[in-house]
């Protein structure tokens, strides 16, 4: 063994602190109504179906309303290539997009909806791809004959999961379908909801603008 050289240098170990760190956050969205026009109001303006303008706001049993749907799309001959022609015309809401890189530049967010893949990919692009859980529709010869929900009950289950992993979680929805990932969430916010489901849910604030939502969701984040 050599003598009289000097030690390599040796990267020291982090010291772990008694100070709790500050709990991260996420934020968790509804697409639909939050980001997006509602795609089923938009097919039954595009086709005349005016029966699939009824959406999460106005009944709030998914499978009820799914059900409703695939029977009109089979009687009016509506096929997954109409509807995809539909979607291709979307655009974010005004300010949707400037909304979503503002909060992304505070905190992580992902998009919670109880549409389907084929319905938000095109979307998600124009929204500069945030994380999208949401459920498969089932497609053959192109005719929607079915949907696979990702998971029941998927918006409040991934709260809780973020909250199981110790996320201080912030939510924001319109409809129905929103209430549960709302009240899981450590604060949640309304945003456009009819004045109907308000007053269901009237413990969630309501905000109308994006500027409104922003300044609600970042001081939830905040430690209280």
């Amino acid at each position: 063994m050599q003598s009289g050289g000097t030690r390599p240098n040796r990267p020291h170990c982090l010291a772990v602190s008694n100070q709790a760190a500050p709990q991260q956050t996420i934020v968790t969205l509804d697409l639909e109504g939050v980001l997006v026009p509602e795609i089923w109001i938009a097919v039954a303006e595009r086709t005349g179906v005016d029966a699939l303008r009824r959406t999460t706001r106005d009944e709030p049993d998914y499978d009820v309303l799914m059900s409703g749907r695939l029977e009109l799309l089979d009687q009016h001959d509506l096929t997954m290539s109409t509807i995809a022609e539909v979607i291709g015309t979307l655009s974010p809401m005004d300010g949707a997009v400037e909304f979503l890189d503002e909060l992304r530049q505070v905190t992580q967010v992902i998009i919670l909806s109880d549409t389907f893949e084929q319905f938000g990919a095109p979307l998600m692009r124009q929204l500069g791809m945030p994380t999208l859980f949401c459920h498969q529709l089932l497609v053959s010869d192109d005719r929607i004959t079915g949907y696979q929900l990702r998971m029941p009950d998927q918006k409040r289950r991934a709260v809780e999961a973020l909250r199981g992993l110790n996320y201080r979680v912030i939510a924001a929805g319109d409809s129905y379908n929103d209430a549960a990932m709302l009240n899981a969430a450590h604060a949640g916010f309304w945003f456009h909801a009819p004045p109907a489901i308000h007053r269901q849910f009237p413990q969630f604030a309501a905000c109308d603008d994006y500027t409104t939502l922003l300044q609600s969701i970042t001081t939830a984040l905040e430690p209280g």
